[in-house]
């Protein structure tokens, strides 16, 4: 593995880690929030309220997982 590669897989392990949906969902969240701040809407709000949704549905995900492991 060349060092660019493994700097690559480095900072994707890092940033996604195990749970995709939530680096998506993080991604629309901020877009909506830059598309909202562009058309001169107040946008402040959005993320605190996306990352809690998103927190939930995470934790959610992982007891369904653990409920299902036994």
């Amino acid at each position: 593995m060349t060092g660019v590669t493994a700097l690559f897989a480095g900072v994707w392990d890092f940033v996604v880690g195990d749970d995709w949906r939530t680096v998506l969902g993080v991604a629309v969240a901020l877009g909506a929030t830059a598309g909202l701040a562009e058309a001169g809407i107040s946008a402040w709000w959005l993320m605190p309220v996306a990352v809690l949704a998103l927190l939930g549905l995470s934790v959610r995900r992982a007891a369904r997982s653990a409920m299902r492991r036994g």
